[in-house]
């Protein structure tokens, strides 16, 4: 709608200042003759612009005139940039949040405009999934304090293999990744990330530190995953399960069905036998543990004998 486009219009020219009519239809996604026309309706509609000729020219708003919005506080404007990852995941969704956010930002207060960049420079939504699950969310808002404050963050950490200690690390952002949060930290060992959902006892510290001003959180994250993906393991295990441990793998893991395996026969009734991947030998072995009676695992040897020896070290 024309209404729209003007609104948008109006709100570029007060967040980038001096505009040309060329980089307004680019913006707007129109002709340079429709955005010509939008900046004579908006002179109508008694918006003071004023048009600049030459090769620096453009149109530009009578300095220190500009919309208002209400002014937001800090839990209001960190909530709103968290609840981003809603509109992500369609092109349409995520241009149509770009604008409004675009928008929000030009009406905002010096200080307040200051601080929302500051969050969302600290903070990067990654639309494609790996595997799906509810996530245990509690740490985050210590997190969120440690970014905000520029300060370092001690944590207990427990990894996929059931291996636990405790971290103190220099936080730069953290990355949504559909309904899984990731911190993007400092270590004394260089960069990392941790799943939130496996920290326990977050604790900031009073100590802080200096964050690259020139740390790109979305371009770490992606050469971080693609370096993820070239390294990664792959490890194949066969294991019989019973319904209610397929429920528990099937959210989270690659599952293949095996229709025809030789020991299906033999098993419980509604029992399936599944090829699942897995990122380790060790990995494999802690899962199959940890799903107790409702499992066995029946390939790889190496896989079996794992088991077998963690069994008799726990008898």
């Amino acid at each position: 709608m024309k209404s729209d486009r003007l609104l948008s219009a109006l709100m570029l020219l007060q967040g980038h200042g001096r505009l040309s009519t060329r980089e307004l239809a680019e913006r707007l996604e129109v002709s340079e003759r429709t955005a010509h026309r939008d900046m004579e309706a908006l002179c109508a509609a008694g918006v003071p612009l004023i048009a600049y000729r030459g090769a620096l020219g453009g149109w530009e708003l009578e300095k220190g005139w500009r919309t208002q919005v209400p002014g937001l506080d800090d839990a209001e404007l960190q909530g709103l940039l968290m609840a981003q990852p809603g509109a992500l995941g369609s092109s349409k969704l995520s241009a149509a949040a770009q604008r409004a956010f675009d928008k929000l930002m030009a009406a905002l207060p010096a200080s307040s405009r200051m601080q929302a960049e500051s969050i969302r420079a600290r903070l990067h939504f990654d639309p494609a999934g790996w595997r799906m699950g509810a996530e245990d969310l509690s740490m985050l808002p210590v997190v969120q304090e440690a970014l905000a404050r520029d300060r370092k963050l001690t944590f207990a950490y427990t990894k996929a293999d059931g291996e636990a200690s405790v971290r103190t690390v220099e936080p730069f952002g953290i990355v949504c990744k559909q309904t899984v949060w990731y911190l993007v930290a400092r270590t004394p060992a260089g960069m990392r990330t941790f799943r939130v959902s496996r920290m326990r006892d977050a604790l900031v510290l009073a100590l802080g530190f200096k964050r690259p001003a020139k740390f790109d959180l979305a371009a770490y994250w992606k050469r971080s995953t693609d370096t993820f993906k070239e390294q990664r393991q792959h490890f194949l295990a066969a294991l019989a399960l019973a319904p209610e441990a397929v429920r528990t793998l099937d959210p989270w893991y690659a599952m293949k069905p095996v229709l025809k395996h030789p020991a299906a026969k033999a098993l419980p009734e509604n029992w399936q036998v599944f090829e699942v991947e897995f990122e380790s030998l060790r990995h494999a072995r802690f899962v199959a543990l940890g799903l107790g009676s409702g499992a066995r695992a029946l390939e790889p040897d190496a896989l079996l004998r794992e088991i077998k020896s963690e069994i008799a070290r726990m008898t």
